[in-house]
């Protein structure tokens, strides 16, 4: 990793596993710092500015939104204050119960299409059961 402030966006976001644009919408939302720009007119970024970049995105991965990203970074700073590490835990276990409620949905999604797909297998009518279906039932 590079010391001091020796990167350019493009080797940050290269870095971090993001692109340019990335960069700089976390940078328009608050996330992530807006470096001076030098006399030379190139922004430097260094290893906390990387470091911050990857955990954005890793909390992107497990599926927090940015606001919530947001709340977990003001955490990140106090990582050993028992009450911040309470607080991003309640975050982490409402996005857990958000994440098995989407899961039992897609479940249920997932229910509807099969029987309407068997339905269209084994359909002696020449109309398309699905379309059928999905024009006069409200709920599949």
């Amino acid at each position: 990793m590079k010391r001091g402030r020796n990167m350019t966006i493009g080797q940050l976001a290269r870095m971090a596993g993001v692109n340019v644009e990335t960069v700089r919408y976390y940078q328009r939302c608050g996330l992530l710092r807006t470096p001076a720009r030098p006399s030379g007119g190139i922004r430097r970024y260094d290893a906390e500015d990387l470091a911050r970049l990857r955990f954005i995105r890793r909390a992107k991965v497990v599926g927090f939104r940015l606001a919530e990203i947001r709340v977990l970074l003001q955490q990140n700073d106090d990582a050993s204050d028992p009450v911040a590490c309470r607080a991003a835990r309640e975050l982490a276990s409402d996005k857990l119960a958000d994440i098995r409620e989407r899961i039992a949905e897609l479940s249920r999604m997932a229910e509807v299409l099969e029987s309407l797909i068997l339905q269209c297998e084994s359909a002696t009518d020449p109309a398309c059961a699905i379309i059928k279906t999905l024009k006069t039932d409200t709920d599949a």
